[in-house]
């Protein structure tokens, strides 16, 4: 049996019980992951840059490694509950100084990912509206959405639920309907093949570079977790809602960009991809050929419909991390209070928008460029952020199994998996940090530095936990308690 998350947490400090099932929080994690967008925007400069017609089979490795990491996540989810996710686990298996790293690292990322989306929001939003004659800077559309989010946050966790079930659904159904034209008409030029998926075709000199843009489109599949105070019977709800989510988008992924290479043709995919052009238009040519000029535009809807999913997604993650700090006394106490009507961490909420708000802002009165600057390079820091943190959880993983800790998993789950999961995590944090002028479009000296940023602010976790150990024992002791 796991152990309850919240057993000591006031009433008023916990999150609405048993309001979401399976469903819900396969929609959130699918929606972070953003399909529609990952698959249109991020695969074709994995086609150009990496390892061409072998994208399809690279999506099919990083979701075996993410399946490896999920075998230890959620044999632990089993132990350890509660809405802070990755903080509750590192602090469980690391240590509390580790944990509040660990925190740090996750907002880090978690706000980083979301403040990209809201650009890219803005960005395809304004050029919507300005083909219409209303021209309105990209910030000005970024807000508004923001401002919807926020709303959409403050109601009761099932509400934004089955907005992301909707989004969901149909941005996956759009991208079926091409791959499906695809394969009825039998491909392209080459007609139709499983050649993306040989190992002469996928372990390529590209694949490394491939892989950076891959692992970056799992980003959002491990806040399974941080549902599970909220979630019907967690102790089975979280694993499978874990393994449910990491097969669907690997699958999905590996379908959709295996699709378009028979499009193109595996011999031309990568030509085409890195044509003039062709990262913006190498799905939208296949659609109008294969689908009709209407699907062009229903993609470009589903496009922002997809940013809109996905900023809300990431805005309910970093509620509840905002939420879980508030309530271990990390961050002020008040936002660890959840409102009385819909049980949601309505006031961690209001931080997080204005957080969102007020860094978007920064980056308009600092004139960057939003595409080039807070999108590319926040994007790429997101990356990074993730992969770090899940390397932390391998490890918190490997060494809480390792202690007294009652539990009937074998071997193969709690060490050989998580050491598995550590290695392919360490080895992708390195491609990336190797190749973040790629991932971010500059060589600026702070993309350079951004592997480097990320360790210096896992590292103030602990010297925070020294700060608050010798100022406040009391509050240091409890850390980690309401999740034990």
């Amino acid at each position: 049996m796991s152990l309850d998350a919240t057993a000591k947490a006031p009433d008023g400090e916990r999150l609405a019980r048993n309001s979401i099932g399976l469903l819900h929080i396969v929609f959130f994690v699918v929606a972070a992951a953003a399909p529609l967008t990952a698959v249109v925007g991020a695969t074709p400069v994995a086609f150009a840059f990496g390892n061409g017609a072998g994208v399809p089979g690279a999506f099919v490795l990083a979701g075996l490694l993410y399946i490896i990491f999920s075998v230890g996540f959620t044999a632990m989810s089993r132990h350890v509950g509660g809405t802070g996710a990755f903080y509750t686990y590192i602090a469980q298996g690391l240590g509390r100084p580790a944990g509040i790293g660990g925190a740090l690292i996750a907002l880090l990322t978690y706000t980083s990912v979301q403040c990209a989306v809201y650009a890219l929001f803005g960005i395809f939003f304004a050029g919507s509206m300005a083909a219409l004659g209303l021209d309105l800077p990209w910030f000005v559309w970024s807000l508004l959405a923001l401002v919807l989010v926020h709303f959409a946050g403050q109601r009761n966790i099932s509400f934004s639920g089955k907005i992301l079930g909707f989004a969901m659904v149909v941005e996956v159904l759009i991208l079926l309907l091409l791959n499906i034209g695809i394969i009825w008409q039998g491909g392209g030029p080459e007609g139709m093949s499983l050649s993306s998926f040989s190992p002469s075709v996928v372990f390529t000199p590209g694949l490394a570079v491939a892989l950076v843009f891959v692992v970056g489109s799992f980003i959002g599949f491990e806040s399974t977790a941080i549902f599970g105070e909220e979630a019907n019977d967690p102790d089975r709800t979280i694993p499978r809602a874990t393994f449910v989510a990491v097969l669907l988008i690997t699958t999905f992924y590996a379908f959709s960009t295996w699709a378009i290479v028979q499009f193109y043709g595996p011999s031309n995919i990568q030509a085409a991809a890195a044509a003039e052009g062709g990262l913006e238009s190498l799905y939208f040519v296949a659609a109008e050929q294969v689908l009709g000029g209407w699907s062009v535009a229903l993609m470009n809807v589903l496009l922002l419909l997809s940013l809109f999913a996905c900023v809300l997604s990431f805005h309910n993650t970093l509620n509840r991390y905002f939420f879980a700090l508030g309530r271990e006394g990390l961050l002020p106490h008040s936002l660890g209070r959840v409102d009385p009507k819909h049980g949601s961490p309505a006031r961690a909420g209001v931080l997080q928008s204005l957080s969102a708000a007020a860094l978007l802002i920064a980056f308009t009165l600092g004139g960057a460029d939003p595409y080039a600057v807070v999108f590319s390079w926040m994007s790429g820091l997101a990356v990074l952020g993730v992969l770090a943190v899940q390397i932390m959880v391998s490890l918190a993983i490997i060494l809480y199994f390792r202690r007294a800790h009652a539990h009937d998993h074998s071997r193969m789950v709690t060490l050989v998996a998580p050491l598995l999961a550590l290695a392919g995590l360490v080895g992708a944090f390195l491609l990336v940090s190797l190749n973040t002028k790629l991932l971010t479009g500059s060589d600026h000296i702070l993309v350079q530095a951004f592997p480097l940023l990320v360790i210096l602010v896992g590292f103030c976790g602990p010297l925070l936990g020294i700060w608050i150990r010798n100022r406040n024992p009391e509050l240091y002791n409890n850390l980690g308690r309401v999740f034990e």
